[in-house]
């Protein structure tokens, strides 16, 4: 679990809530007209910028901001040099009952087992790269649309708030509910925006780039391993992908 998103998010509504409750009753907080604007009003807009497809795939891709296990660049680079080595004293069948918990190295282990020409598995396994990318940027650009379209909900709700309290001016009784869904669907708005929609866009972004970085060390160990280079070379180049201050530890 990703204690990062959970900790951050569960932190800032309590501390909102906090506020909330110390400010008067939390109950005057709660806006059934302003839930469904902001709430259920966003959640439509945003269906009518994708297909239904990746409108409902979210909740897998959403998953990957708290539940996310993904190995770092030093156990694929130390993974790459075993297996190089393993190539280069048994040739390509050596790695076949390899144990490769990672599905992607699998997939070019198994190609490079199966006889399979270099431009082919560079092909193949960038392709891989690429449609992976496309999917976290769908989910990513969901989540970022949801962002956008919250405070413009909200901003919509106040209108209609203003609107009802204006016209109800003669009736006191009017005046409050009405500036109530003037004013809560601007705090709904932002809120579901900067405490929800946008963090959980930046935190799939980070996987993105993260699951992107091993896949192309992982391309670039893989090609190394099927020109026969040396297990030392491979390491030099993979190393590469890790910052400066972790390469010498790595090195140790």
């Amino acid at each position: 679990m990703d204690l990062a998103t959970v900790i951050g998010i569960i932190g800032a509504i309590a501390f909102i809530v906090m506020a909330m409750i110390l400010g008067g009753d939390l109950s005057m907080f709660f806006d059934v007209p302003s839930v469904l604007i902001v709430f259920c009003g966003s959640l439509f807009v945003v269906l009518a910028n994708f297909t239904m497809g990746q409108f409902f795939g979210i909740g897998k891709i959403l998953g990957k901001a708290f539940m996310f296990k993904i190995e770092s660049p030093e156990e694929l680079i130390e993974k790459s040099v075993e297996m190089a080595d393993a190539a280069r004293k048994g040739g390509f069948l050596a790695l076949e009952e390899a144990q490769i918990d990672n599905p992607f190295m699998r997939k070019g282990v198994d190609m490079l087992v199966d006889g399979h020409d270099g431009d082919v598995v560079k092909a193949t396994l960038s392709k891989d790269i690429e449609l992976t990318t496309e999917r976290h940027e769908a989910g990513v650009g969901l989540l970022k649309a949801l962002g956008d379209v919250a405070p413009a909900m909200g901003m919509i709700g106040t209108l209609i708030g203003l609107v009802a309290m204006l016209s109800n001016m003669d009736d006191p009784k009017a005046i409050g509910p009405a500036m109530a869904v003037a004013l809560l669907t601007t705090l709904y708005g932002a809120f579901l925006a900067n405490v929800i929609a946008l963090p959980l866009a930046a935190k799939l972004t980070l996987r993105k780039e993260e699951e992107k970085l091993n896949q192309s060390l992982i391309l670039d160990a893989i090609l190394g391993i099927q020109d026969g280079q040396n297990p030392r070379v491979i390491e030099g180049v993979l190393k590469n992908y890790l910052a400066e201050s972790k390469r010498s530890v790595a090195q140790e």
